[in-house]
């Protein structure tokens, strides 16, 4: 089966199309964003599981803190693996996903959801045993998940789509569609308003959709962003933070008033979020493997990191409880895949 690119991925292989003939013509080209300044990251490597498959792609990660295991997307071998963060092991691997981008743990359902990309579904295995509970159709490309626990439905991002598909978490019934009139980024639940937002891409801005009647409310704009792909939100603090993969920016929106509040430059290409509760710390994982570190202070983000983890290290999750983050990498020290475990720095 041949996989369609995403715009974003089209956009990728132009620009290696365009350097590949510069370097034939001996031309030197520079990115229109350059890497930002190096400052040491404030963690220190606690630990290396190895993974198993091949040394292809991985995408997004989702922990169940409770019970200590981290699900892991492995792309490219079209997977997703299950590790015991807790006794440094691999439970399982749960096959049968194709090209699976998404993947989203939901402890008080026991339910892990899983975009199977390639297959243009959504597939829910029961986190105990890894069985496949039920598959639900999507549309175009479905990337990023969310879970509204009001009226119990998983939300699907389809990036080239440009919608979301709402299901029921339970069975897996279609509950409805939204058009978001461009490619979707991310979405994320608001607890505060029981609101989604959503990531429009071209548009460059939030869209803001009321579960209940599935109507698009508000649509923020982002000024200074190009491209946002990942978002994640600081909810006690009514702050979400969005990563804009087209310049490598991280912007902080007030939930309140829908200004922006900080705007800080970042890796190259930035992909994944995860964001400690407990400690306030901000993880932003890049294409480019840097990752930067932000603390959240009196509402504002302090950039306290920004340097090269390791090459593939574009997703992150953490644990609020131990503080302790999580990189799934196509090559460890051993040129295998690996989960890099990391605490904060004294």
């Amino acid at each position: 089966m041949i996989r369609r690119l995403t715009p974003r991925a089209l956009l990728v292989l132009a620009g290696l199309v365009v350097a590949v003939a510069a370097a034939v013509a001996g031309v030197t080209l520079t990115r229109s964003s350059s890497q930002p300044p190096k400052e040491a990251l404030p963690l220190r490597l606690v630990k290396e599981i190895a993974l198993p498959g091949d040394s292809s792609r991985f995408d997004y990660a989702s922990l169940d803190t409770d019970r200590g295991l981290l699900f892991i997307a492995h792309l490219g071998a079209s997977q997703v693996i299950e590790v015991d963060v807790r006794a440094d092991r691999v439970v399982r691997t749960i096959n049968g996903l194709p090209g699976v981008h998404g993947v989203l743990v939901v402890p008080s359902r026991h339910t892990v959801y899983a975009t199977a990309t390639d297959a243009h579904q959504v597939v829910a295995l029961d986190e105990t045993t890894g069985s496949v509970l039920h598959r639900s159709p999507t549309g175009d490309y479905p990337d990023g998940l969310a879970y509204d626990p009001v009226h119990h439905t998983v939300w699907t991002t389809n990036e080239s789509g440009g919608s979301e598909t709402i299901v029921d978490a339970g069975t897996g019934a279609a509950r409805g569609t939204v058009r978001l009139g461009g490619e979707a980024g991310n979405v994320a639940y608001d607890p505060t308003t029981r609101h989604m937002l959503v990531d429009v891409q071209p548009r460059n801005q939030l869209a803001v959709i009321d579960p209940a009647t599935l109507h698009i409310t508000r649509r923020v704009p982002l000024p200074g962003c190009d491209h946002d792909h990942g978002l994640i939100l600081a909810p006690a603090d009514r702050l979400a933070f969005v990563a804009c993969d087209g310049n490598a920016r991280l912007l902080t929106v007030d939930l309140t008033t829908w200004h922006i509040t900080d705007d800080h430059q970042v890796g190259q290409d930035p992909d994944v979020l995860a964001y400690d509760t407990a400690a306030r710390r901000l993880y932003i994982a890049a294409e480019s493997g840097w990752v930067t570190t932000g603390d959240n202070r009196n509402r504002h983000l302090t950039v306290t990191g920004r340097a090269h983890l390791a090459d593939g290290a574009h997703v992150v999750a953490v644990d609020a409880t131990t503080h302790r983050s999580y990189y799934p990498v196509p090559h460890g020290s051993g040129a295998r895949p690996a989960l890099l475990v990391y605490r904060p720095a004294p």
